[in-house]
């Protein structure tokens, strides 16, 4: 089987193209791959074609239009949107295009909301209410069936009327490179990764990072990561009086720096909310790093397992809560130990890059058969089994992996 393959790829500055660099070789020891050219919209001569789609219209709005062309399965990075369609509509000029988008999420309320903010009546609801527009249906409709990373996207997508199949894929781990720890004043090192915006939490994180610094003085914050556009994250720092001593800022780092700066870390923090439906590689990152890892409640982060992620429900007592995990992980060498055995043994388990390739693989080969290839595989796994005298316990633990692949019943 040959597959047509439309992902943003290094050098860009995405965490998608990260995503498939990791990828794409384990996929290719399985079946043949053809990278799409960035840009390239003519279909591709394959049995099988494979968009990743995430909110950035700048990576993925040459995917959606390819994907337009030619539908084939989706992997859905994010389920807001709002972003991608905005940036690819008023972004291009279309205004007509944007106001469609708004009306088929939410009807003529929200086509009248579109000519609020395109008037600039009100602020852009992609800053402050993405989440209540997610604007997936067009990528919706277009794909005979998705690839996601979470059962809050999956559960998200069913609510929205998607009737087709979707495979639950967890996301891929790197594995750990062996980093050298970048040399790190402080301690403890709080380390925060990513792109810096409105739903990272940042206000929420350095107020309790100032309370973590009363009872731990040498404590140090890596925040490292490009601010959105009109995100007043330096300005925050000097507001809050955290200096040089306190906060170490870096922006946009490649590979090698970024995981020498989280092997220094003590902690990684994780904060989501509004949640976008994203899946966090640095949160996977960390965990390849057995790092502790604190997150927001919420979307892909709930479903991680307690024993290797601390979370925090975004609300009232938000910073108490914060405050309190940043303090255990800090004060506590036997809680540390206990989530870096716990987040060793969960990333080897569930985020095996080899595991996440034979369920890509398997997922493409149903989507290209159809039910006659799934019927093939469920045949040739039973007669597997039977042959290898498996007992109820080992028949419940294939169904399930069966499952959250997409194949099983």
């Amino acid at each position: 089987m040959r597959v047509a393959y439309y992902s943003p790829l290094p050098p860009e500055r995405s965490g998608i193209a990260d995503y498939s660099s990791l990828l794409l070789p384990a996929l290719r020891r399985r079946i043949e791959v053809e990278v799409v050219r960035r840009g390239r919209l003519r279909p591709q001569r394959a049995e099988a074609a494979l968009y990743h789609i995430g909110n950035s219209p700048e990576a993925h709005g040459w995917i959606v239009e390819a994907l337009r062309r030619k539908p084939g399965l989706v992997v859905l990075h994010d389920f807001v949107l709002h972003h991608l369609v905005a940036g690819s509509t008023l972004g291009r000029g279309d205004g007509a295009g944007y106001l469609a988008a708004l009306e088929r999420d939410a009807g003529l309320a929200g086509r009248l909301l579109g000519h609020a903010v395109i008037e600039g009546r009100i602020p852009p609801l992609w800053e402050t209410r993405p989440q209540d527009f997610p604007l997936a249906a067009e990528v919706l409709d277009l794909a005979p069936g998705l690839i996601v990373h979470s059962r809050y996207v999956e559960e998200r997508a069913r609510a929205a009327g998607f009737e087709r199949p979707i495979w639950r894929i967890p996301h891929p781990a790197w594995p750990p490179p062996g980093a050298e720890p970048a040399r790190m004043e402080g301690e403890p090192i709080v380390g925060c990764f990513g792109n810096i915006n409105a739903s990272k939490r940042i206000p929420q994180l350095l107020r309790a990072f100032l309370r973590l610094r009363k009872s731990h003085p040498r404590a140090r914050l890596l925040l490292v990561g490009e601010a959105a556009p009109r995100y007043p994250v330096e300005r925050r720092l000097v507001q809050l009086g955290l200096g040089d001593d306190a906060v170490h800022r870096e922006r946009y780092v490649d590979e090698e720096r970024l995981w020498s700066l989280m092997a220094a870390c003590t902690v990684c923090v994780a904060l989501r909310s509004p949640t976008m439906g994203e899946t966090s590689g640095s949160a996977i990152r960390a965990l390849s790093l057995a790092r502790p890892l604190v997150v927001s409640d919420e979307g892909w982060f709930s479903e991680l397992p307690d024993e290797v992620a601390l979370k925090v429900p975004p609300g009232a007592h938000e910073v108490d809560v914060l405050t309190a995990a940043l303090e255990l992980v800090a004060s506590s060498p036997e809680a540390r130990a206990a989530m870096e055995a716990s987040a060793r043994e969960y990333v080897e388990r569930e985020h095996g890059l080899e595991r996440v390739a034979e369920a890509y693989a398997a997922a493409l080969e149903v989507a290209a058969g159809g039910e006659a290839v799934r019927d093939a595989l469920l045949w040739e796994l039973a007669r597997a089994a039977a042959e290898s005298g498996f007992g109820p316990r080992e028949e419940t633990v294939l169904a399930r992996r069966l499952r959250e692949v997409g194949i099983g019943p």
